[in-house]
């Protein structure tokens, strides 16, 4: 069980929920939990297993009852699986290929053949071509003869476009959110976010750069409580871009992140205040200084149509 990848996938996930817990608080009953972590009981039962042969866990008697699971001590960073041990088949193609476009210095006008990327992915064509799919909708590929995807590049004009589009289904989003009773796992999951930004900036001269994936987190979780489909996909495909694209430029990386955690948390603190005002303020804010943080990476980046030889995009 401990190799797989739900079972890692919600282990994770139970630890969000457990962080915003004081130590020795009282744990859900299995089926709350298979319900907040939408998994099977036996999943459940696998995960309490775990959490308690890492103490997380621990069951204590209650007075003149049976023994009740409770929380044995709060997560730490240390507890949880990497990243790459929890992703769906096609999410770890979608990050190794975009770890393979930035390390092969890759250029507007390139071409790409689906099945030599299959082959060194060690996945399906087909998986691949789903995959390049995604990035056809958006406009960033566009398909030749023979199995060959043109890369079309990001360029100000397409980062403009997506991000007015961020905007308005974020918005719609936090409006979803802040309809969420506190109990629920979305809330529960944005605690235990708050309580790792306060940890990073503890750390920052050193951590720094772990802040795209907790960036990430935030959004994700905001954007999800829609279950708006067209919303939850453009997130799925946007966070890729953004992750991958603010690694380009290193210039004042720290205090980049620095401000962006800081507004994070002023984001954070309007969400629960259920201030639909002040959260649309501080959202509309933080996009703003996103924007153009990716701007400054597409100037400064290997994607800008700079690059791109004369006539190979026609």
């Amino acid at each position: 069980m401990k190799g797989n990848t739900v079972f890692k996938r919600s282990y994770n996930r139970a630890l969000d929920l457990l962080a915003g817990r004081e130590a020795g608080a009282a744990l859900p009953s299995e089926s709350d939990l298979a319900q907040a972590l939408d998994v099977s009981r036996t999943t459940v039962r696998a995960v309490l297993a775990a959490l308690g042969e890492a103490g997380i866990v621990a069951r204590a008697e209650e007075d003149g009852g049976p023994a009740r699971r409770r929380l044995g001590r709060r997560p730490g960073p240390g507890d949880y699986f990497p990243d790459t041990q929890t992703l769906s088949a096609g999410a770890a193609v979608e990050r190794r290929f975009m770890e393979w476009i930035l390390q092969g210095d890759f250029r507007a006008g390139q071409l790409l053949n689906a099945a030599e990327l299959a082959r060194q992915f060690g996945t399906s064509t087909t998986t691949i071509r789903e995959h390049l799919a995604q990035f056809q909708h958006f406009g960033l590929l566009e398909r030749r003869p023979n199995s060959a995807w043109l890369f079309k590049g990001l360029t100000p004009e397409f980062a403009n476009e997506i991000y007015d589009v961020r905007e308005m289904f974020e918005l719609r989003a936090t409006r979803s959110f802040v309809e969420l009773p506190e109990e629920s796992e979305p809330w529960c999951e944005l605690l235990a976010i708050e309580a790792e930004h306060h940890a990073l900036l503890a750390n920052i001269d050193t951590e720094y750069p772990s802040f795209p994936q907790l960036d990430e987190r935030l959004h994700r979780v905001i954007h999800e409580t829609t279950d708006n489909r067209f919303i939850i996909d453009f997130y799925d495909i946007i966070s890729t871009i953004f992750h991958y694209t603010y690694q380009w430029n290193k210039v004042d990386e720290k205090q980049r992140n620095t401000t962006a955690l800081m507004e994070h948390l002023d984001y954070i603190e309007a969400l629960r205040s259920r201030d639909q005002r002040a959260i649309d303020t501080r959202c509309r804010k933080h996009l703003r200084t996103a924007r153009a943080t990716l701007l400054r990476s597409i100037a400064d980046g290997p994607f800008s149509l700079d690059t791109l030889p004369p006539g190979a995009a026609s």
